[in-house]
């Protein structure tokens, strides 16, 4: 139990650390981009003015809502972008390390689609999904499903060989090998999976409010921008980063305590124990 907690804080402790260096670097170099190109104020907002535009002005409070409804807006829409390719992408990474031919027939395929920009093709896909939550999902599920598919099945195939040899010994079939050994070795993949897909969801609903629905924080942005309330653009950016990265410590905070008890080297574990 011991071993399991200090792993979890260990772990708990450089995803604390990743999230504060990474809002040291943003911070300093916003401030550096501003200055190097020596942008209009009107336009270019510095984080004091962006904390001003959220916390001290008169209007504070009412952008603060109008913000804080659009970011809940926008969660929810990336949320369930993120379970719509998460799912897909966990069944198609099983059905391809099941059955080898469908993988060499259809990874081709996945990747010629990923080539294509997301944004030329949300015309087409809200013409077959409507302006509703169906094509919010699709369009960030879109997003989430093609690096997780790549991560998911690079780990279901990182399974130590042994392991599968032994349950195969005992009568185990594919199913129970994918079972007991393909899919808890498949977690670091999965976390990994997470963190990429978190933000790509994020991004992913954003674009689709702006393009497609006329919801949530993206087409907030795109209207505030329209009616020059360019404070109120740089305050949306700064709030969907914060939640982005807190999205992000979150996963890897949840990451240490399920690996640290279930993954391939789980805490306390010792060889030959």
């Amino acid at each position: 139990m011991n071993g399991l907690l200090a792993a979890a804080l260990v772990r708990v402790g450089r995803t604390v650390l990743a999230v504060v260096a990474s809002a040291a670097v943003i911070i300093g170099l916003w401030y550096a981009f501003i200055s190097v190109f020596d942008l209009d104020s009107l336009v270019a907002k510095d984080p004091q003015a962006v904390w001003e535009y959220l916390f001290t002005a008169r209007r504070a409070p009412a952008s603060r809502k109008v913000i804080l409804d659009g970011l809940w807006h926008t969660l929810g829409d990336a949320g369930l972008g993120y379970l719509f390719g998460t799912v897909a992408a966990i069944v198609v990474a099983v059905t391809f390390v099941l059955a080898r031919p469908v993988e060499r027939a259809l990874m081709p395929v996945a990747m010629m689609l990923r080539s294509v920009p997301l944004v030329a093709m949300i015309p087409l896909l809200t013409l077959v999904f409507g302006r509703g939550p169906t094509a919010v999902g699709v369009i960030a599920g879109i997003i989430v499903f093609f690096p997780s598919l790549v991560n998911l099945t690079f780990g279901l195939r990182s399974g130590p060989p042994a392991a599968a040899d032994l349950v195969r010994a005992y009568g185990g079939g594919p199913a129970t090998v994918l079972r007991k050994v393909s899919l808890p070795s498949a977690l670091p993949a999965l976390f990994v999976s997470a963190r990429i897909a978190v933000p790509g969801a994020i991004i992913g609903a954003l674009l689709a409010e702006w393009l497609a629905t006329g919801q949530g924080l993206g087409y907030y942005m795109q209207r505030a921008q329209q009616t020059f309330d360019y404070g109120g653009v740089w305050a949306s950016v700064v709030v969907v980063t914060v939640a982005s990265v807190v999205l992000y410590a979150v996963v890897g905070f949840v990451e240490a305590i399920v690996l640290a008890r279930y993954g391939p080297n789980p805490a306390g574990s010792r060889p030959g124990r």
